[in-house]
């Protein structure tokens, strides 16, 4: 277990979001507000989407960023400042700094998308490749300002940062004045944090819900014993929530103002990554849609009110939202993939496809094997790639196929 005692936490209340919103005007983007129709008939009550896959740079990220450098000293901004980041905070980091006329150098692992370490440069940081993983970036860029003077500017734990992000808390609730639930994303919890301190202060009856993907959930352990803990390589398609150990100072503020804490799984996120840009018309990374994909785990928790699911961020690699989407898709029933024997005759394929044509099951990919072992001498395996229409009809497909007497191996 690697746990630092925090000596002290700083606090952050609602004068700081105020004070941080009055530094954003005509800086961050006031985003948008959409009703889904979707998730309102799934859950029985008005869902909104926040949507802060439109802000400037693409997240939330932002506002924290400029917040925290906006209050830095004459000599501390001379010096310059440094972050760490596989995406978000780096373009934050590198807009913010470029704002306020201050000289930006951000590490991101070896590795990291190419889009965005274009994106950062383009907003004007120095981008320096180290490390594979993101904690071995975060050593370079202390190093770095250990050794130069440069301000770090860390992601998630700091005041600023944390009352940067509580503005997103404040147009909630001057949006949708009746929300009675807030769910939104955690990595290292300074979104929910922000949005928590500002809700909160205003409106104690709304339920603040956070969000963490099931492979990289340091929160629920760490609120079980009373302090950050850190999990052992967190693994999840959500790189945005990807963090092994909670910051301080949001730890103790969600600790003492959120409601709850829930994990969703890849299969979730990647749904909700797809009814996003489905039926929402809205382009949002994994981390950005695990308020989305915590309602369809379990739409039958928020059904008490309106819901308000923040969409923190949509800064996707396309490779990676291809992949995703084709697991969305999967999860969805939307694909099969199916394995099976048939006998390796003239017409033996044709009859297969005939089955499947029967059952309106579009065939993507068809792949022989005629080599393998466990095959008889008059076998060939078959294996088929579909387009289908959701669970019910893979269960018609399979039925079909047995039903002409194939047997699926897999």
């Amino acid at each position: 277990m690697n746990y630092r005692v925090p000596q002290p936490v700083p606090q952050v209340i609602l004068d700081d979001v105020r004070g941080a919103q009055k530094m954003l005007s005509g800086v961050s983007r006031t985003t948008a507000m959409e009703g889904s129709r979707y998730l309102s008939s799934l859950i029985g009550s008005p869902v909104h989407l926040k949507c802060e896959n439109l802000q400037r740079t693409g997240s939330f990220k932002l506002r924290g960023a400029y917040v925290r450098i906006a209050g830095l000293r004459p000599e501390q901004r001379a010096a310059g400042v440094v972050a760490a980041s596989a995406g978000n905070h780096a373009q934050g980091v590198a807009l913010a700094s470029s704002l306020l006329g201050v000289r930006s150098t951000v590490f991101m692992p070896v590795g990291a998308p190419l889009p965005k370490v274009a994106a950062t440069q383009d907003y004007g940081a120095e981008v320096r490749m180290h490390g594979q993983v993101v904690d071995e970036t975060l050593a370079a860029a202390q190093e770095y300002a250990d050794r130069t003077g440069a301000v770090f500017i860390h992601p998630f734990d700091h005041r600023d940062i944390v009352a940067g992000q509580g503005t997103v808390g404040l147009e909630i609730l001057e949006q949708c004045p009746e929300v009675r639930t807030i769910l939104v994303g955690i990595g290292g919890g300074g979104l929910a944090a922000g949005v928590a301190v500002a809700v909160k202060a205003l409106r104690p009856d709304v339920r603040v819900i956070g969000v963490q993907a099931a492979g990289a959930a340091a929160y629920p352990p760490s609120l079980k014993v009373g302090h950050p803990v850190s999990i052992d390589d967190p693994v999840t398609m959500a790189d945005g929530i990807k963090v092994g150990r909670p910051g301080d100072v949001p730890f103790k503020i969600i600790g003492e103002l959120l409601d709850d804490v829930r994990t969703v799984s890849e299969d979730a996120l990647s749904s909700a990554l797809l009814l996003c840009l489905e039926r929402a018309k809205m382009v949002v990374e994994p981390a950005g849609c695990s308020s989305v994909a915590a309602l369809l785990s379990e739409p039958e928790r928020y059904g008490d009110g309106p819901v308000v699911a923040v969409l923190s961020g949509g800064n996707v690699d396309p490779l990676l939202l291809q992949r995703i989407l084709r697991h969305g898709m999967a999860a969805a029933g939307r694909y099969l993939s199916l394995r099976l024997r048939v006998a390796d005759r003239p017409g033996a394929l044709a009859g297969l496809l005939g089955v499947l044509s029967a059952v309106d099951a579009n065939v993507l990919d068809v792949s022989h094997v005629r080599t393998d072992p466990r095959l008889g001498l008059t076998e060939v395996e078959v294996e088929l790639h579909l387009e289908t229409k959701g669970q019910e009809h893979c269960a018609e497909v399979a039925r079909s196929l047995h039903g002409a007497g194939y047997k699926v191996m897999g």
